[in-house]
Protein backbone atom coordinates (compact mmCIF):
# COMPACT_ATOMS: atom_id res chain seq x y z
CA UNK A 1 0.00 0.00 0.00
CA UNK A 2 0.98 3.65 -0.89
CA UNK A 3 0.29 6.77 0.94
CA UNK A 4 1.40 9.74 -0.51
CA UNK A 5 1.72 13.10 2.02
CA UNK A 6 3.21 16.10 1.80
CA UNK A 7 1.40 18.36 -0.10
CA UNK A 8 -0.18 21.75 0.73
CA UNK A 9 -0.58 25.70 -0.38
CA UNK A 10 3.20 27.37 -1.18
CA UNK A 11 4.14 30.40 -2.85
CA UNK A 12 6.10 30.42 -6.06
CA UNK A 13 9.78 30.08 -5.42
CA UNK A 14 9.01 27.84 -2.27
CA UNK A 15 10.10 24.12 -1.65
CA UNK A 16 7.84 21.21 -0.65
CA UNK A 17 9.07 17.42 -0.19
CA UNK A 18 6.43 15.23 -0.88
CA UNK A 19 7.18 11.72 0.65
CA UNK A 20 5.56 8.53 -0.53
CA UNK A 21 5.20 5.81 2.39
CA UNK A 22 5.32 2.04 1.72
CA UNK A 23 3.65 -0.05 4.06
CA UNK A 24 3.14 -3.78 4.27
CA UNK A 25 6.27 -4.27 2.49
CA UNK A 26 9.59 -3.23 2.43
CA UNK A 27 11.01 -0.92 -0.23
CA UNK A 28 13.70 -3.50 -1.25
CA UNK A 29 11.06 -5.53 -2.67
CA UNK A 30 9.47 -3.07 -4.90
CA UNK A 31 11.03 -2.40 -8.48
CA UNK A 32 10.33 0.84 -9.03
CA UNK A 33 8.33 3.52 -7.31
CA UNK A 34 7.90 6.67 -9.45
CA UNK A 35 5.94 10.11 -8.89
CA UNK A 36 3.19 11.42 -11.23
CA UNK A 37 1.29 14.63 -10.90
CA UNK A 38 -2.21 15.70 -13.06
CA UNK A 39 -2.96 19.22 -13.09
CA UNK A 40 -6.81 20.04 -13.00
CA UNK A 41 -8.28 19.52 -16.55
CA UNK A 42 -5.02 17.35 -17.73
CA UNK A 43 -3.89 13.85 -18.03
CA UNK A 44 -1.86 12.67 -15.41
CA UNK A 45 1.84 13.12 -16.14
CA UNK A 46 5.27 11.56 -15.22
CA UNK A 47 7.56 12.94 -12.99
CA UNK A 48 10.24 10.71 -12.18
CA UNK A 49 11.30 7.45 -10.89
CA UNK A 50 13.02 5.66 -8.20
CA UNK A 51 14.74 2.29 -9.33
CA UNK A 52 14.88 0.50 -6.20
CA UNK A 53 17.85 -2.27 -6.73
CA UNK A 54 20.21 0.42 -8.04
CA UNK A 55 19.13 3.25 -5.92
CA UNK A 56 19.15 5.08 -9.36
CA UNK A 57 16.72 8.14 -9.35
CA UNK A 58 15.87 10.12 -12.52
CA UNK A 59 13.54 12.81 -13.37
CA UNK A 60 11.86 13.97 -16.37
CA UNK A 61 14.00 16.71 -18.70
CA UNK A 62 11.36 19.47 -17.50
CA UNK A 63 11.99 19.23 -14.09
CA UNK A 64 15.48 18.60 -13.53
CA UNK A 65 17.50 20.87 -11.01
CA UNK A 66 14.36 21.44 -9.90
CA UNK A 67 12.85 18.18 -8.70
CA UNK A 68 14.64 15.42 -6.92
CA UNK A 69 13.92 11.73 -6.02
CA UNK A 70 15.49 9.98 -3.40
CA UNK A 71 14.66 7.19 -0.88
CA UNK A 72 14.38 8.24 2.64
CA UNK A 73 15.85 5.28 4.87
CA UNK A 74 14.12 6.10 7.66
CA UNK A 75 10.34 5.98 7.17
CA UNK A 76 9.98 3.50 4.18
CA UNK A 77 9.32 5.88 2.31
CA UNK A 78 10.37 7.62 -1.64
CA UNK A 79 10.69 11.28 -1.53
CA UNK A 80 9.76 14.32 -3.88
CA UNK A 81 11.84 17.14 -3.46
CA UNK A 82 10.79 20.27 -5.42
CA UNK A 83 12.17 23.35 -5.44
CA UNK A 84 11.79 27.00 -6.80
CA UNK A 85 8.14 25.58 -7.56
CA UNK A 86 5.62 27.50 -9.90
CA UNK A 87 2.30 27.75 -10.55
CA UNK A 88 2.34 25.52 -13.17
CA UNK A 89 3.91 22.64 -11.01
CA UNK A 90 -0.16 23.37 -9.32
CA UNK A 91 -1.95 19.54 -8.86
CA UNK A 92 -2.18 16.15 -7.58
CA UNK A 93 0.70 14.08 -7.31
CA UNK A 94 0.68 10.79 -7.64
CA UNK A 95 3.24 7.51 -6.29
CA UNK A 96 3.20 4.28 -8.14
CA UNK A 97 4.63 1.05 -7.67
CA UNK A 98 5.35 -2.10 -9.41
CA UNK A 99 7.12 -5.21 -8.19
CA UNK A 100 9.75 -5.32 -11.01
CA UNK A 101 11.59 -2.55 -13.17
CA UNK A 102 9.38 -2.29 -16.58
CA UNK A 103 11.74 -2.96 -19.35
CA UNK A 104 10.56 -0.58 -21.90
CA UNK A 105 8.89 2.56 -20.93
CA UNK A 106 8.52 3.89 -17.65
CA UNK A 107 6.55 6.80 -18.03
CA UNK A 108 2.86 4.86 -18.90
CA UNK A 109 0.23 4.91 -15.94
CA UNK A 110 -1.05 1.57 -16.95
CA UNK A 111 2.05 -0.31 -16.35
CA UNK A 112 1.92 0.46 -12.81
CA UNK A 113 0.65 -1.83 -9.89
CA UNK A 114 0.25 0.21 -7.40
CA UNK A 115 -0.97 3.58 -6.82
CA UNK A 116 -1.13 6.21 -3.72
CA UNK A 117 -4.13 8.09 -3.14
CA UNK A 118 -2.63 11.40 -4.44
CA UNK A 119 -1.43 14.88 -2.28
CA UNK A 120 -2.74 18.29 -3.70
CA UNK A 121 0.10 20.57 -4.42
CA UNK A 122 -1.13 24.19 -5.18
CA UNK A 123 1.01 26.99 -6.12
CA UNK A 124 0.06 30.49 -5.64
CA UNK A 125 2.12 33.36 -7.91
Amino acid sequence: QLQASGGGLVQAGDSLRLSCAVSGRTLSTLGIVSWFRQAPGKEREFVGYLRMSLNRAYVTDFMQGRFTIARGYARNTVDLQMHSLKPEDTGVYFCAARDNYPVGTYSRVDIYTYWGQGTLVTVSS
